[in-house]
């Protein structure tokens, strides 16, 4: 699912990977352990796209895409469950901002029509019409009853709450 290919990552003169070749599979759990300063978070942060390497790169397989369940449990305190979900899949989520940006303008203009149509085919493509039951189904599936799915994430308990941001 995510390959390394000769990823290299050097700050200064130190060397913290030198072209490191790995590839994580589907299926498998894995673990990064290592001394304080080794490197943990930065090589995270490269597999997350966070960051760039040295040289080298990270591949990952088509059709798939990635996400990272962030540690600040209350970033997304002002938004909706369901909407926190959403939010996992930025190019979707970027979409559905830029058409309300665009339908709620006073002046709506031809170009903005004409932009409009190029997002709603977007939207079309990225199964769109769709993203909003697909995450019900998911915060279902994690025991998060359809009750909680409109209430904002501050309003759900911790443990929820870790489970939303496991769904996004």
């Amino acid at each position: 699912m995510i390959t390394t290919n000769n990823l290299t990552v050097q700050f200064g003169k130190r060397v913290l990977f030198d072209e490191v070749n790995i590839k994580f599979t589907q299926g498998n759990c894995y673990g990064v352990i290592g001394a304080n300063g080794a490197g943990k978070s930065t090589f995270l942060k490269i597999l997350a796209g966070d960051i760039n390497p040295t040289k080298g790169s990270v591949a990952l397989e088509a059709g798939k895409r990635m996400a990272v369940l962030k540690q600040d449990h209350n970033a997304f305190n002002e938004h909706t469950v369901l909407n926190t979900v959403m939010m996992g899949h930025d190019k979707l989520w970027n979409n559905i901002k830029a058409k309300e940006e665009l339908y709620s303008k006073p002046d709506f203009s031809e170009a903005d029509g004409i932009k409009v149509s190029e997002l709603e085919e977007q939207f079309a493509e990225m199964d769109g019409w769709n993203a909003e039951s697909d995450a019900a189904a998911l915060l279902s599936g994690l025991g998060i009853e359809e009750e909680h799915h409109y209430k904002l994430l501050k309003d759900i308990s911790g443990n929820y709450k870790v489970r939303v941001l496991l769904a996004q």
